[in-house]
């Protein structure tokens, strides 16, 4: 894996004010952690680090940070922790990052990508279901890979692929429960019946709520003629 070179300053501003006149400004107010080490305030510029992001390997990029004004390292190898998103605008609005070393393995999450065709598809009409959509993986950040390619080619009508069947690349572990799905191939209409069963315990309130709003229009329909049936006894 390429690293990706990164420009931040050291950040005095602090307070949410501050970090939104730092946005204002086309910056984005970040942290460095390092265990054992205090926390280091930066701010980036937002472009430089959108475009940081926007490579094969998405947020598991491997960062090395030049910090102007650092006096206790000037360059840093850095993962993402956490990114914050305004949720309007998608822009990035605070970043959180962890600094690492290349001889020390870490754990990550990469997409799983189907390769090929399955038989249970292509000749018998079934349906891929794409259960596990990433995966969390051990290994050293130079070997994290950008994703996870399986070969569904040969799945028929009712096979899976779960995850003691994956076959990582040299050096990397697959870490969670290794009976989980993956993927399966299904009859069409076996989906169909899933999606329609009601899940067990759903509460049946708003049909009987809805039962109980038709019973109240009757009653207010009804109670008109009643009125009229006293007057004309009168």
């Amino acid at each position: 894996m390429d690293f990706v070179e990164l420009k931040a300053d050291l950040r005095e501003e602090k307070g949410k004010e501050l970090n939104k006149k730092l946005r204002f400004k086309g910056l984005v107010p970040g942290i460095v952690y390092r265990k054992g080490e205090e926390t280091v305030s930066l701010k980036i510029d937002a472009k430089s680090l959108a475009k940081a992001l926007h490579t094969d390997a998405g947020e598991n990029v491997i960062i090395k940070l030049f910090v102007e004004g650092d006096k206790k390292k000037k360059e840093r190898i850095v993962v993402i922790k956490e990114i914050q998103r305004d949720p309007v605008k998608d822009a990035l609005v605070h970043v959180d990052l962890n600094e690492i070393s290349l001889t020390e393995t870490l754990k990550v999450k990469v997409p799983i990508i189907p390769k090929g065709e399955p038989i249970g598809v292509k000749q018998e009409g079934g349906v891929l279901q794409h259960v596990m959509w990433e995966i969390e993986v051990e290994c050293l950040p130079t070997n994290i890979p950008d994703k996870i390619e399986i070969d569904v080619t040969n799945l028929k009508m009712g096979d899976t692929i779960i995850v003691k069947n994956i076959a990582p690349a040299e050096g990397v572990k697959v870490l969670g429960d290794p009976e989980s799905i993956v993927f399966s191939v299904e009859h069409v209409k076996t989906i169909e019946e899933t999606v329609a069963a009601p899940v067990e315990g759903e509460s049946t309130e708003p049909e009987l709520i809805r039962e109980k709003k038709e019973k109240e229009e009757e009653e207010t329909e009804e109670a008109p003629a009643k009125e009229e049936k006293k007057e004309e006894k009168k």
